[in-house]
């Protein structure tokens, strides 16, 4: 099964002139995830892109912030899932459309956006109480004998390696110690980054500055991640950052894993 995961930053316009669908065509994986979708379902329905896709081989769900244009999740699957659930039962996370969980009969799937922490931690306390809040959730769900799949641009540069300019970046969101003491605790309960299962080497990113150049000379941060339970590990295939992908300031991540 293959599965991709992408921050689209703003679905209509990675949809515009039917991009998203043609790179979807391509791709031909049984499950998209996209974040930062900034819609509501309607909204894209009645744009180009979701036309574009209507009546194809995706059925869509989502997960909208209430806030219009803000935040938000959508999968788009070919298989049918089990059950679909908007947020984790914590309306200060959920009303941001956050989280979107849907459950197949092999894992339930977490498509999610973390929050920023914003300049000067404006938010990186209610960053804090989402990834407290998270790791509960999942806890629950492999106690009750899920395995657990997650993906998204969890806004978290976990490791030196993961960014082109740590030492620059020690104070700033997305590598504050908080941050990534937390992804420590996270993985250290039982959960695996996936790509780094596979690749250890440097300059291997998902985001980029819009700033001009800085794509080009890869001077980025991977804040987009597959992760899953550890017993579940042994069923990845490959996982691997799209790199050459276009039409957001982030770049798509893959998964393959064996059922």
């Amino acid at each position: 099964m293959k599965l991709l995961s992408w921050n689209v930053n703003g679905i209509r316009a990675a949809a515009k002139d039917g991009k998203l669908a043609k790179w979807m065509d391509t791709q031909d994986a049984d499950i998209v995830c996209v974040q930062e979708v900034k819609a509501f379902q309607e909204q894209y329905e009645e744009s180009i892109g979701g036309a574009l896709l209507a009546g194809s081989k995706y059925q869509s769900h989502w997960h909208s912030a209430q806030k219009p244009g803000y935040s938000g999740t959508a999968v788009f699957s070919k298989k049918e899932p089990l059950s679909v659930k908007q947020g984790i039962g914590v309306p200060e996370i959920d009303h941001e459309g956050r989280v979107l969980v849907v459950e197949y009969k092999e894992f339930t799937l977490l498509n999610c956006y973390f929050p920023n922490s914003q300049r000067d931690s404006a938010r990186l306390d209610y960053k804090l109480f989402f990834c407290k809040k998270f790791l509960e959730y999942t806890e629950a769900l492999r106690a009750a004998g899920k395995q657990v799949v997650i993906c998204g641009d969890l806004n978290i540069a976990h490791k030196a390696i993961d960014l082109k300019n740590p030492k620059a970046n020690e104070k700033n969101a997305g590598f504050l110690p908080e941050e990534r003491a937390w992804m420590d605790q996270y993985l250290a309960t039982g959960y695996v980054d996936t790509f780094r299962k596979f690749t250890p080497d440097p300059g291997q990113y998902t985001w980029w500055s819009y700033r001009p150049g800085i794509r080009e000379r890869n001077i980025g941060w991977r804040l987009d991640y597959w992760l899953v339970n550890q017993e579940f590990s042994d069923r990845v295939k490959t996982s691997r950052i799209q790199s050459d992908v276009f039409g957001s300031d982030h770049c798509p991540v893959e998964l393959e894993i064996r059922l």
